[in-house]
């Protein structure tokens, strides 16, 4: 681009609506709303990033950000900026929708939201004032609404916007379609000039900085292709011919990154030195890809996209060369862990409650006082005194993170808890509490804590991160699903609630507190951790569970269970408030009820699991199998096993210890095939089906005969998920071992 003012023609962003200037406001408004469409996709993903391309349209929750469908962006033709949500009726352009996630009233608020636009865009309000009279002078009747910037290559055919971690522009690159080829041209914002800053920055950083897997390619054209995927992807300013020593390589820090070069020796070249440079930077680990044999010259990232590559399959299982590998396994002998005798580490949280690095789940129906319990706990930690027999190692510095309560309504709260006065002064400064946040865990919400958490720890540190409800905050991946999706439950605890400890202390504790499905209460007395609400993959990833319940609607006591991974298991707590305290009753009054009541649970749930069991077998004896769902309707109401619902949670809880597994080739047994099943058809130890008939050699007698079942999945204890049983003839029960072997 030249700056010759007689070569270049700019329209003005950024003057304000001033008294007696309403038509020239509206112009600049309008200039203003077509550099935000000409910059689309960079503008949607800076307002929400959450939100995903969807074909033509960009959809997200709604305003706020929130994953989701409600809202409805158009991204090309005519209406492009254009935006609908679909739940609230509401509706505008691209400009309205900066205005309303910004917090502008466009009516009194217009030059702030001129100001806020222009900073975004990288034009500086004196800038934009003198632009304004070169574009008056060289005003023409026949100018179009929409002007590209133009020099002597002719107007710019594409333009890429280059930010920092926090979305402020750096740099754009402009490109040009000229007779002779392609050329691109960069402008550094901060000097004002026709040049590439010093050092180079990465393209799409905002994204980088809260990715764990990074997708380097040449170009922007390539990045945005795999953006729109669902993928982080970044580019190096100038492609393959970007100066490796000059390319600020930083952001790429700890980051596990893969290299997809252009398919020519420009991009093997290009791909072996960036490598090496982001190696040396620091990254977690670096490969490069292997292009397809069948692959034409120049073969790139948008090549397979625009050809319909399942890139996701592609970018995880295609070959590649390794330059750096991550950090390998460790691994310990028996020996050695006979031999190691050290102490172990000091329990954040004793009795083993919670460990250096460890994760609590805490659930709760709505009002049984699991929000009052959590912040009276959390102030008794921060204060390094013991609470209903928890106690901490020291005073520990809580981070509690709620999406709940107002601020007001927050101070009523803690005032009216009945704290010991002791307690609270010395928890007084160790104790960080937020008022309610409107915020998702995405990659945004997650810079936004980080910056809250490292101010924290700037301060004395932090040893543990509260998140107070999981619901409020969630954020289920690309795929945008539910906590109920193992998947997502996984994504949410390893790149979000991971992401947030990893960024202050690796050591610090995590404690989620979650909401319980309605489930009676015989089955949360049965099993009180099915009760809580969402994935199976929750349960397998925490290592404490604590669930408090009321056993009684009448009565005022709680139960307070626990389930531990590293230690050994603690007995039920009866608790309640007394003078607005958080007691724990003296079991001795009904321990021997208790003792009579729990054996009396323990003999039904092994009945059921007989009579399940049996069924099972009998049943498949006949030619009859079923799926979880078929059994549970087939048999409800029968043998004493309950409703639907009861019969298929306690199958779930047997395939979870072995009792149960499953198998898939149907037809192998002349049996009907499958539909629309998740796991198979159940299958029990020894279980036969008939085979036909066969004449005893002995006897002359005609007697049925039968084939053994064999199972061919489980159902892994740790993460729910449907696994293949490496040995058939075999059969593991899950007390026995974690895994099938």
């Amino acid at each position: 681009m030249n700056s010759s003012t007689d070569k270049v023609i700019w329209l003005d962003f950024n003057d304000a609506p001033e008294q007696g200037e309403s038509t020239k406001s509206k112009h600049d408004a309008r200039e203003l709303k077509q550099r935000l469409i000409d910059s689309l996709d960079a503008v949607l993903t800076y307002l929400f990033p959450a939100g995903k391309h969807r074909g033509k349209q960009f959809i997200v929750g709604d305003l706020e950000g929130n994953p989701g469908k409600s809202l409805v962006v158009e991204l090309a033709g005519s209406r492009a900026g254009m935006w609908m949500d679909f739940a609230t009726g509401e509706g505008g352009d691209i400009f309205d929708a900066w205005a309303r996630v910004n917090g502008f009233d466009t009516a009194s608020q217009f030059p702030e939201l001129v100001n806020s636009v222009a900073q975004w865009l990288g034009v500086s309000v004196d800038q934009s004032r003198t632009l304004s009279v070169a574009y008056e002078k060289a005003n023409k009747p026949t100018m179009p609404a929409r002007q590209q910037p133009t020099d002597d290559l002719g107007p710019a055919t594409g333009k890429w916007d280059y930010r920092d971690s926090q979305g402020q522009l750096i740099a754009c690159v402009y490109r040009y379609d000229t007779e002779s080829g392609k050329e691109f041209r960069p402008w550094d914002v901060r000097s004002r000039s026709m040049k590439a800053p010093d050092p180079r920055p990465l393209y799409n950083q905002p994204q980088i900085l809260s990715a764990n897997q990074v997708v380097l390619v040449e170009g922007e054209k390539a990045a945005d292709a795999l953006i729109r995927l669902g993928l982080v992807a970044t580019t190096a300013m100038n492609g393959a011919n970007a100066p490796i020593a000059k390319t600020d390589w930083s952001p790429l820090k700890d980051k596990h990154v893969l290299v997809w070069p252009d398919n020519d020796d420009a991009g093997a070249e290009y791909a072996r030195k960036a490598s090496e440079a982001i190696a040396c930077g620091g990254a977690a680990s670096v490969a490069v890809l292997h292009i397809p044999g069948d692959k034409s010259v120049k073969w790139d990232a948008y090549d397979a996209v625009d050809e319909g590559m399942d890139v996701w399959a592609f970018v995880q299982s295609a070959p590649r060369t390794i330059v750096k590998d991550a950090e390998p396994i460790p691994l310990h002998s028996l020996g050695e862990l006979l031999a190691d005798t050290s102490p172990m580490p000091d329990d954040l949280i004793a009795p083993r409650v919670l460990t250096p690095g460890g994760m609590i789940v805490f659930g709760g129906a709505p009002k049984v006082g699991k929000s009052d319990f959590l912040l009276s706990w959390l102030t008794h930690m921060a204060a390094g005194e013991p609470f209903l027999e928890l106690t901490p190692s020291r005073p520990l510095r809580v981070f509690y993170l709620q999406a709940e309560v107002q601020y007001h309504y927050l101070r009523e709260r803690i005032q009216s808890m009945g704290l010991p006065e002791a307690v609270s002064r010395q928890a007084a400064n160790n104790l960080l509490v937020t008022p309610q946040l409107r915020l998702v865990l995405n990659d945004q919400g997650v810079e936004q804590v980080i910056e809250a958490l490292q101010r924290a720890a700037s301060q004395g540190g932090v040893d543990i991160l509260v998140i107070d409800p999981i619901r409020n905050v969630f954020d289920g991946g690309p795929e945008g699903n539910s906590e109920n999706d193992n998947n997502a439950m996984l994504f949410f605890l390893r790149e979000r609630v991971e992401q947030l400890r990893d960024a202050v202390n690796p050591d610090a504790g995590i404690i989620l507190a979650h909401h319980t499905k309605k489930i009676s209460k015989k089955q949360v007395e049965e099993d009180p951790f099915l009760a809580l609400s969402g994935a199976g993959s929750l349960r397998g990833y925490y290592t404490t569970g604590m669930l408090l319940y009321r056993p009684d609607e009448m009565l005022t006591d709680r139960t307070l269970v626990f389930e531990l991974r590293n230690g050994p298991g603690l007995p039920a707590k009866r608790v309640d408030k007394s003078q607005g305290r958080w007691i724990e009753l003296d079991p001795h009054s009904d321990r021997l009820v208790n003792q009579d009541y729990g054996a009396k649970l323990d003999a039904e749930r092994q009945r059921k699991r007989d009579v399940i069991v049996q069924m099972i077998f009998d049943e498949a004896s006949q030619g009859r199998v079923y799926t979880s769902n078929q059994f549970a309707e087939s048999f409800e109401g029968q043998a004493g096993l309950g409703a639907n619902r009861t019969i298929n949670e306690r199958i779930a809880v047997l395939a979870t210890k072995g009792d149960i597994k499953f198998f898939r080739h149907p037809e192998d047994y002349n049996l009907p095939a499958l539909t629309r099943s998740k796991y198979g058809y159940l299958c029990v130890e020894g279980m036969t089906v008939p085979a036909g008939e066969a004449i005893d050699t002995d006897t002359g007698e005609v007697k049925q005969s039968h084939l053994w079942v064999k199972p061919t999945h489980y159902k892994c204890a740790q993460t729910g998920a449907v696994l293949p049983v490496e040995n058939p003839d075999v059969w593991v029960y899950q007390e026995e071992t974690s895994h099938e072997s």
